[in-house]
């Protein structure tokens, strides 16, 4: 009797289900997941080129003694700025003062020898007029005279060397720059153009810093510019310097010039740029890399660093959405990083729609619902109307039901 009444239960069950209208399936398909999007557009970029350098001082002195004697004092504190003319080292000067005053003596002796001697030739002169004097006489007294001349020279010259000498015993700083530790000590012996330097000098403002770029890269630089896709800087060409510690240098610099020749191991070319160095910053020896504004591209396609990642092969990829709204996922070249974008060489063109927000939700042909959405320059995050950028990048939805 149970079995009879509960059969035309379950009928009357299954019939209820056919009469709703949809398949369960399709009642239960989820909605197109949402993503933010932003449509690519040109736009000018300043393209740069990063180069490895060293530091080298703009000038170095090694100062050396000039005369040889007893060192009596040393006057500059090491690590110190120096002028150029400051005293450094005292040298014994007491000979050299004995020297100077004997090679004046010898001058004294000279200009009265002089004086006598231009006298008897006068002389001679006059008594020849009158036959008192022969013309042996004459030209014996005028030889005496040039003789004298001849002397005179000879001592004023022997003089000045005396006082070159007892000037050389002070030994000053051939450069304005920052003086290096001391190599010798008061009372010690040094000898004229010895080997060794005293201490070394060495001029930090401006500096130098020696580049090096590949010969590939110089050639793909002036063929965009030849062609007229990048376009030189206004200003001319920039140079920033990055330092170890990832710090920009404050002052940007400019060419000195370019080596003629090709290092062969390398494959690269020695350029030589100058910034000045107020602050001391830059010591020689010191690593750097150099960011050359190379010139400017007035139509670059820049997409967010956030929106591009790398596929199992290395490449780079995005995801977009094509005209159907469908999510496609597509191999992109990537030349450089300016800021926080991407400069993309190829496949990706003016118009396209990339994705930015909701990545994790974008399935390579599946039907998006699309969001524009606007990207902050400096940081790279992305604002939509209703949406916050939060600190990770991802836009957080801020509308109320």
């Amino acid at each position: 009797m149970t079995s009879g009444i509960a059969r035309p239960l379950a009928l009357i069950a299954v019939f209820a289900l056919a009469g709703c209208g949809k398949p369960a399936s399709e009642a239960a398909a989820p909605p197109p997941p949402e993503v933010g999007v932003m449509t690519l557009k040109p736009q000018e970029a300043s393209v740069s080129t990063v180069l490895p350098g060293r530091v080298v001082a703009y000038q170095v002195s090694e100062v050396r003694p000039q005369v040889t004697g007893i060192l009596l004092k040393r006057v500059f504190t090491e690590g110190a700025e120096v002028k150029e003319g400051d005293l450094l080292y005292q040298i014994d000067p007491v000979q050299y003062q004995a020297a100077l005053e004997s090679a004046e003596a010898n001058v004294l002796k000279a200009q009265a020898n002089l004086a006598l001697v231009r006298l008897v030739a006068e002389r001679k002169a006059q008594l020849l007029k009158t036959n008192a004097a022969s013309q042996q006489d004459v030209d014996s007294a005028m030889a005496s005279f040039k003789q004298g001349e001849a002397d005179l020279k000879s001592a004023e010259a022997n003089r000045d060397t005396a006082a070159i000498a007892l000037d050389r015993t002070k030994v000053l700083a051939p450069i304005s720059g920052r003086i290096g530790k001391s190599m010798i000590t008061p009372g010690a012996l040094v000898t004229a153009s010895q080997t060794n330097a005293m201490t070394t000098i060495q001029q930090l403002d401006p500096v130098y810093v020696d580049l090096d770029q590949a010969t590939s890269e110089m050639e793909r630089i002036r063929s965009e510019v030849a062609s007229g896709r990048l376009k030189r800087p206004a200003g001319g060409v920039e140079i920033e310097l990055v330092l170890e510690n990832g710090k920009t240098h404050p002052q940007k610099g400019k060419f000195g010039f370019t080596d003629s020749s090709v290092n062969e191991t390398t494959g690269s070319v020695s350029t030589r740029a100058i910034f000045a160095n107020p602050e001391r910053n830059l010591l020689p020896g010191m690593y750097v890399r150099a960011r050359v504004i190379a010139g400017v591209d007035p139509t670059a396609i820049l997409i967010p660093q956030r929106g591009v990642s790398r596929n199992p092969r290395g490449e780079a990829v995005a995801m977009f959405v094509d005209k159907d709204g469908k999510v496609e996922q597509r191999v992109i070249k990537v030349a450089q990083s300016i800021g926080p974008n991407w400069l993309v060489e190829g496949g990706a063109k003016n118009g396209d729609r990339v994705i930015l927000d909701g990545l994790q939700k974008a399935k390579p042909g599946q039907v998006a619902k699309t969001i524009d959405v606007t990207v902050d320059p400096k940081t790279g995050l992305t604002v939509a109307p209703g949406r916050q950028a939060n600190a990770a990048g991802a836009a957080t939805d801020t509308r109320k039901d």
